[in-house]
């Protein structure tokens, strides 16, 4: 009985000691309308404090985030915080209609959550329509101070956000698109920190540069934020160590090649330990859909080292857009650092068991238009032969908070409704397959559920790497492959020491990913395709977790300015 006594005062200092390392970082975002020039043209743009990217968010694991939103923009707006828990703070994770109503023109809302448990890159980004084209910016979680890396400290840190441009208006593009039925207009360039770099016209002179010390060991914190592409990224004649993904370090991991699906970070150490001189770091696209159209441009910056004379920086070779074994072979290879900060061993008892088909599919033509997608029909997506339909009355929070019926439904299914052929190219356009309800239909779980879930590819329409973001969590990255998942075969190749752990899966084109995690976070949390142009199709569905059974497992009410509907 005396043992509680003597470790209350230590109980006690260890908290005094974890208050007293925490800060509160604060930012105001003032997001209006910004007219810049690009590929020899001038386009306004809705942005964050004048600037592309938007500021870079520092703070260390345990600080409190407040973060006050200023909507100056012609459009309704959120953020999100890609990537961050969000525990007991799911008023501020910002998915329009799911997490809180828009701030609408010339209102504003503050976000206030404190980063727990996580340490690297995230970033953050609009979460209304295809905002976040420019709307966008990184989020560095550094360690506590006193605390390191579980690598050698860096010489210095680099972000390198990857970026999407069109030489249009994005919300008209994705307008379009919709009001047609058919896909969008594919992008006119990619970026690197906002500029498209020396292959594209009218942009040499504002190339990204980034300056190295030869024989110094430098950290780039790489992100694509790109809206509907995955992106190869490589940097001439040097290799890279990867240490961490989605925030979550990793067993290093040499490559001479990263790639990344839209939503995911990657931190790598680059060597400055070639000859002095200038070397471009390059992306371009990793296109794993066939015979769909997609921007086919590189965008560059240029690394330079200190006492560089050349003005002729070396060109890396990147992978084929279509080299799905590279892609592959870099998505797969990679593991967590077991026992690393922050590290969560996989969680063994399961409760709810999924299997979620998804892919793209059709709905029919409004009246007696012909619309552009195939069969003259309107493109679609779909979960589990679910088309998600987002709430325009509510949020979907809301809802959940205040015991709202008609907002959504809890019927989602744990499995397909029939079993079928999934990756087989000659169901692409089955019209008894590719025909889904429209729904806003949602998995309910109880508080602490272990959750696994079979995340199965379709060949609806076409074949295609789908990048699956999950908020609220990450998950373990149990397999992944190609073809239909086969419990009996497949699951002996489960890694349960030390898989992976992520917060956006890109599921193998024509193949199945398997993932686990704990349901410990009340609230409403969307899971859906981070390709843009299949968010609004339908490509989504939510996790409603339940309550748990004390108050610090108890979703708190809404802050005061949480803008209505």
């Amino acid at each position: 009985m005396a043992r509680p006594v003597f470790l209350l005062p230590l109980a006690l200092v260890l908290l005094a000691s974890t208050l007293a390392s925490a800060d509160v970082v604060e930012h105001s975002f003032y997001v209006q309308n910004l007219t810049v020039r690009r590929l020899c043209h001038e386009q306004v743009i809705t942005a964050v404090n004048g600037s592309l990217p938007g500021p870079t968010i520092r703070a260390r694991e345990g600080d409190t985030l407040v973060i006050h939103v200023f909507n100056k923009s012609p459009y309704n707006l959120t953020i999100h915080w890609h990537g961050v828990f969000q525990l007991l703070s799911g008023w501020a994770d910002g998915p329009v209609y799911v997490t809180q109503c828009a701030i609408r023109p010339g209102e504003s809302y503050t976000y206030n959550f404190t980063v727990t448990g996580q340490e690297g890159t995230l970033w953050w980004h609009a979460h209304v329509q295809w905002l976040r084209a420019t709307v966008y910016g990184a989020l560095i979680i550094r360690p506590r101070a006193a605390h390191s890396y579980p690598f050698p400290k860096p010489h210095r840190e680099f972000p390198i956000i990857l970026g999407e441009w069109w030489n249009a208006n994005v919300i008209d593009v994705e307008n379009e698109a919709l009001a047609s039925g058919g896909t969008p207009n594919i992008s006119d360039a990619f970026t690197i920190n906002g500029q498209p770099g020396d292959l594209y016209q009218c942009s040499k002179k504002h190339t990204h540069k980034i300056k190295v010390v030869y024989g110094k060991t430098y950290l780039l914190r790489i992100i694509n934020g790109a809206l509907n592409d995955q992106l190869f990224f490589k940097i001439a004649k040097h290799k890279l160590k990867v240490v961490a993904v989605d925030a979550s370090y990793t067993e290093p991991y040499d490559t001479d090649v990263v790639v990344l699906a839209p939503g995911q970070t990657t931190d790598v150490l680059l060597s400055a330990d070639q000859p002095v001189g200038s070397y471009y770091m390059a992306a371009h696209p990793y296109a794993s859909a066939v015979n769909v159209s997609f921007d086919n441009t590189t965008t560059t910056g240029i690394v330079v080292y200190h006492g560089a004379t050349s003005s002729n920086p070396e060109m890396p070779v990147l992978p084929a857009f279509n080299d799905t074994p590279t892609a592959h072979t870099f998505y797969s290879n990679l593991t967590a650092l077991a026992n690393g900060p922050y590290w969560t061993p996989v969680p063994g008892d399961i409760d709810e068991q999924m299997f979620v088909t998804f892919g793209l599919g059709l709905s029919p033509c409004n009246g007696n238009a012909n619309c552009s997608g195939p069969l003259g029909q309107m493109l679609s997506a779909s979960m589990n032969n679910a088309s998600f339909q987002f709430p325009t009355t509510l949020s979907m929070l809301q809802a959940f908070f205040d015991g709202v019926s008609g907002i959504y439904t809890t019927d989602f299914p744990d499995n397909p409704p029939i079993q079928f052929d999934y990756t087989n190219p000659n169901i692409s356009f089955d019209q008894s397959l590719i025909f889904a309800p429209k729904s806003t239909s949602v998995k309910k779980l109880k508080y602490n559920a272990t959750v696994e879930i079979v995340l199965q590819n379709t060949a609806f329409v076409t074949v295609e790497n789908h990048p699956i973001h999950i908020h609220g969590f990450n998950f373990h990255v149990l397999a992944q492959g190609f073809g239909n998942y086969n419990a009996n075969t497949d699951r002996k190749k489960f890694n349960l020491v030390n898989p992976q752990v992520r917060n956006t899966i890109a599921v193998p084109v024509g193949g199945w990913a398997v993932i686990r995690f704990q349901a410990n976070n009340p609230g409403v949390w969307l899971i859906h395709c981070h390709l843009d142009a299949h968010l609004p199709w339908g490509l989504a569905t939510a996790f409603v977790v339940e309550n748990g059974p004390t108050p610090s497992s108890t979703l708190p009410p809404p802050p005061a300015d949480l803008p209505r509907c």
